[in-house]
């Protein structure tokens, strides 16, 4: 089993920048595929990023391409999430998610992670 805890999320201006951060505690961090959702008001949860086991392979939802870069330090049991060129529509709720599985890809169905994080904020102003 895995506890997962974000961070790093705040208030920033549109174009701006935010580093999300999840560690992972428990062990075999690295038989975990790893992503991220986030949720608006109103709206359902949605896939933003993935990452595989080893780190990779990456899959990110359309809208945030060439903007997010996720990333993982299997050493130090993180994943992290660089938002570049934050805009408005990214305002959102973050979690983390693991899903423990042997398979070498990623996933971006939310139903396949076992383990979620209690999220971070984050509000991009216009």
């Amino acid at each position: 089993q895995v506890q997962l805890e974000e961070s790093g999320g705040g208030s920033v201006q549109a174009g701006g920048s935010l580093r999300l951060s999840c560690a992972a505690s428990g062990r075999s961090f690295s038989t975990y595929r790893m992503g991220w959702f986030r949720q608006a008001p109103g709206k359902e949860r949605e896939f933003v990023a993935a990452i595989s086991r080893t780190g990779e392979t990456v899959y990110y939802r359309d809208s945030v391409k060439g903007r997010f870069t996720i990333s993982r330090d299997n050493a130090k049991n993180t994943v992290a999430l660089q938002m570049n060129s934050l805009k408005p529509e990214d305002t959102a709720v973050y979690y983390c998610a693991a899903d423990r599985t042997q398979l070498l890809g990623v996933t971006d169905k939310a139903y396949n992670y076992n383990y979620w994080g209690q999220g971070t904020q984050v509000t991009v102003s216009s």
